[in-house]
């Protein structure tokens, strides 16, 4: 039986954030399952690229555009007239965020509610997935791992702005968007990891920069939590919450996507492992220079996309690393990252 039951197949599909390194990897995942995309994006912001190895604009029909400007954003969407969105166009970095607020705020709050604004015209669209992060949730550094109906906030602009996409998001759904039959929900993922992100102040990036470069890794948070999964997992229950919402729009509403929660490891932990994949690695652990705020414990509670969307974590956090810095190490060496990502994926789908 081909993956979704062919749920994919031929439908139109907008992909916001489709250069970024989720969003390259969905993109190419959506590719092989037979969607016809459409992506809105900003140029890669990092090079290398995942985007521009896998040639990206290949792969789906790419646009190159600022969500913060909403008429070019809703002549594109208008134009595609999608059945399918996911959403995943940001400012993603929360360090960045305490450099540019203003920016980040412009980007996930505003570009959000221009996307919105867009859909509301649009006659062909049914299901939508709005990707946030598990940092909306007001950390209060408890074991207790968060679900979706537990409080909102964020010390961090990055965070903040997250948070309140989801007001917004919520908005819309109520206001405008179940009037016209178009189920909208927000999807929270933990920590993602996997081949092909260059973005800078991100654990595993900077690991695979210092290493290859032969220099020692400066860990400032030793300790922290946080949900790792690979990418591809959060993708798939993406992809499912879209497939589900299409037959059951009253399930519109908010999702966490992460690893067990026994899966939740510190960063040392972390390196730890991926210091043994790579067999080298020199780490210094250190007080971060700074007086930013990062949370220091953050788990999530999974249960209701297990429970109706059907989703579980099929790779442990050994695996996941493991892939991971295999993948750096073979593009390193000369491999096509199409070949690599291709070949994760194809593994991924066999263990469904």
């Amino acid at each position: 039986m081909p993956l979704f039951d062919g749920f994919f197949q031929g439908r139109r599909v907008l992909i916001t954030g489709h250069t970024g390194f989720k969003g390259s990897w969905l993109t190419l995942w959506l590719n092989r399952l037979g969607a016809q995309i459409t992506g809105i994006s900003l140029s890669p912001t990092t090079t290398p690229s995942l985007a521009s190895l896998l040639a990206i604009e290949t792969l789906c029909e790419h646009h190159i555009c600022d969500i913060r400007d909403p008429s070019a954003l809703i002549s594109l969407v208008q134009k595609a007239k999608p059945e399918i969105v996911f959403h995943l166009a940001a400012q993603p970095l929360v360090r960045a965020s305490y450099r540019h607020p203003l920016a980040t705020f412009s980007t996930n709050i505003m570009g959000t509610a221009h996307l919105l604004e867009a859909l509301r015209d649009v006659d062909s669209v049914k299901s939508v997935v709005m990707v946030t992060t598990d940092k909306v949730y007001q950390n209060k550094e408890w074991l207790y791992p968060y679900r979706e109906n537990d409080r909102l906030g964020g010390h961090d602009p990055y965070s903040a702005s997250k948070a309140a996409s989801e007001l917004i998001i919520a908005s819309y759904r109520d206001a405008f968007l179940n009037e016209k039959g178009i189920a909208i929900a927000t999807a929270r993922a933990g920590n993602v990891i996997g081949g092909g992100d260059w973005s800078e102040e991100r654990l595993i990036p900077d690991a695979v920069r210092t290493w290859q470069n032969q220099q020692a890794l400066k860990i400032r948070s030793p300790n922290a939590i946080r949900p790792w999964q690979h990418v591809l997992e959060p993708l798939f229950g993406y992809m499912q919450l879209a497939k589900t919402l299409y037959a059951q729009p009253e399930l519109a509403g908010a999702f966490n996507f992460g690893p067990k929660v026994h899966e939740a490891a510190t960063v040392r932990e972390i390196i730890d492992i991926a210091r043994k994949v790579y067999s080298a690695g020199e780490v210094t652990y250190q007080h971060s220079e700074d007086s930013l705020h990062e949370a220091g414990l953050l788990m999530l509670d999974t249960s209701k996309s297990v429970n109706l969307l059907k989703t579980q974590p099929v790779w442990s956090l050994n695996q996941t690393i493991k892939r991971t810095f295999d993948w750096y190490l073979a593009v390193n060496q000369g491999q096509a990252a199409m070949d690599l990502c291709a070949s994760d994926i194809e593994a991924y789908e066999t263990t469904l």
